[in-house]
């Protein structure tokens, strides 16, 4: 029997158990479902993938059930995917089998889980094993974790495994200890610290190294790395201060000596061609720093974090969005409007400096201003060394009960060269003004507008974008928005370098209790997906997506 299903054997069982204790017993589960029909459109770029060619429809599918009982919790999920694109957006991925499962039980002051384990360490830096859907990205630990109330303001846990690969595990092996806590000062409490320590220890297989010492091999003398070492150890420290209206974070984070893939690295192979990109032995770094503060109507928040070298990957040839132990945090805000977000830089593990400053101040009860600077550039890169920069405005005004009006300006630069790996082309520079108007016609109806303008000659060229949402509370959405590359970014003889192409987008929303369903037709522009600083290219979409999404 496969280990897949013995644990689909023993989770059969636990769950078959717990109808036996109907008192005790308390269910409960999730799901979520996308379906994809491609419509082939050449114009936009929607073509040449085999969705597009021949498959027509893909799915994904996420079926989740908790129980606890007795003193226990239990989990399980089941994943299905069906000519997908969430894995590798040119291709096609079909697979199904459990996704997710999980066995607790907390004794005294010792808490016990087993199976898939998400989890983190202070922000993240060295460790954190989470799920983000939209980007296929599922990195649980797949072990066990302890962990030991010391008091009631001091904890300690222990966690070891090996980092999930869709429904593989990779073959590299993970421990990490991390203990936190808080202690606060004075009668009031006014003054307080939470102090923390995690440590990440790492060991590729032997089958890692021997595919490592292989592509090594390659390499010319002053390239090779003559040593690569199987462990590699992370700590990291941190606390959170906190002085009245004052808040202050800081991390620390430092990586032994580990074989890293460096993109931005020169080699030559003993064929002697030169190439970009090569493996380095090398140790890395991190600190990251935040501080806020809030009172009368005033909220500050300033951000600072210098990365160099952190990328801690449980194997050494996966890149992108594939076997990352770590999160390191984002450092530009994260938008939500269709145009401000549509240039948004992904984190860069090699060579980061970034500071971000956000204020906002409320004015009155009805008017609230808010500014935010983020920039971001690479200090020992010798090309690309600017990276982003970004400010964003906003004004918000509403007369409480019956309508809200947020409006501002963002500019942005934005290297296109170096996020989305497009060699020669220029930095994007652009303005975006736009818009957002909600009026409530009465307790159940409501209309939202929004008006957006980019303004670009690089990339696609400038863009117009406008929705409308029509509410009916607590059941029906109805939304219909166009997106319009209404001036092309120009070639060097002075024409259109696309048409002026429509990307429009109608769909409805229905929620019915603790389900809610959508249907939409969709066309959609090339674009960077991003979430939390974790980015990747989306080519364009044309057809019709259907999602349903349920708690039970």
């Amino acid at each position: 029997m496969t280990a897949s299903r013995s644990l689909s054997a023993l989770i059969f069982c636990l769950f078959s158990m717990t109808c036996m204790a109907q008192d005790q017993l308390n269910l409960s589960g999730s799901l979520e479902s996308n379906v994809n029909f491609y419509m082939r459109d050449t114009k936009i770029g929607a073509a040449n993938t085999p969705q597009y060619e021949h498959q027509l429809v893909g799915t994904e599918t996420w079926l989740t059930l908790r129980a606890q009982v007795s003193g226990f919790d239990l989990g399980i999920r089941y994943d299905i995917f069906a000519n997908s694109a969430l894995l590798n957006p040119q291709d096609s991925y079909t697979d199904q089998g459990i996704g997710r499962w999980y066995v607790g039980k907390k004794i005294g002051k010792l808490a016990i889980l087993a199976g898939h384990i998400y989890d983190q360490f202070g922000s993240g830096v060295i460790f954190k094993a989470y799920e983000e859907r939209p980007l296929l990205i599922d990195n649980a630990l797949v072990g066990l974790k302890l962990t030991y109330e010391i008091s009631p303001t001091w904890t300690i846990k222990g966690i070891a495994g090996r980092q999930k690969n869709l429904f593989d595990l990779y073959p590299s092996v993970l421990k990490g200890v991390n203990i936190e806590g808080f202690k606060s000062f004075g009668e009031e409490g006014k003054l307080s610290i939470a102090p923390g320590l995690g440590i990440m220890h790492k060991t590729i297989s032997d089958q890692q190294m021997d595919a490592l010492a292989g592509t090594l091999s390659q390499y010319t003398p002053e390239d090779f790395i003559h040593e690569a070492p199987f462990n590699t150890l992370a700590a990291s420290i941190y606390n959170t201060l906190t002085a009245g209206r004052f808040s202050w974070y800081v991390e620390a984070a430092y990586k032994t000596d580990d074989v890293i893939y460096d993109q931005f690295a020169s080699r030559t192979l003993w064929t002697g061609v030169p190439s970009k990109g090569k493996f380095v032995l090398t140790p890395g770094h991190l600190i990251y720093t935040s501080l806020s503060y809030a009172g009368g109507g005033l909220g500050l928040t300033g951000q600072y974090k210098r990365t160099k070298n952190f990328n801690f990957r449980t194997d050494p040839f996966v890149s992108l969005n594939r076997g990352i132990i770590n999160f390191l945090p984002p450092m530009s805000r994260i938008n939500t409007y269709r145009l401000t977000a549509r240039y948004s830089p992904a984190t860069q593990e090699l060579d980061e400096q970034a500071f971000q400053f956000d204020a906002t101040y409320a004015i009155s009860k009805k008017i609230e201003v808010l500014i935010n600077v983020s920039k971001i550039n690479r200090p020992d890169a010798t090309e690309n060394k600017d990276t982003y920069t970004e400010v964003f405005t906003q004004v918000s005004v509403k007369k409480p009960r019956k309508w809200t009006l947020l409006a501002g300006v963002q500019y942005q630069e934005y290297n296109q060269e170096l996020y989305e790996g497009k060699p020669g082309v220029p930095s994007v520079k652009a303005v975006i003004p736009y818009a957002d108007y909600l009026i409530k016609v009465n307790q159940k109806t409501s209309f939202r507008t929004e008006l957006q303008y980019m303004s670009t000659k690089q990339d696609h060229g400038s863009w117009v974008y406008g929705l409308e949402e029509f509410s009916i509370s607590p059941h029906w959405l109805f939304e219909l928005s166009d997106m319009w590359n209404i001036q092309p970014a120009l070639n060097a003889d002075g024409t259109d370098k696309t048409e002026k192409l429509h990307f429009p987008t109608a769909g409805v929303v229905y929620s019915s209790g603790p389900t809610r369903y959508s249907f939409r037709y969709v066309k959609q522009v090339e674009g960077i997906v991003c979430s939390g600083g974790i980015c990747r290219l989306e080519p364009a979409f044309s057809g019709f997506k259907f999602n349903i999404s349920s708690n039970f």
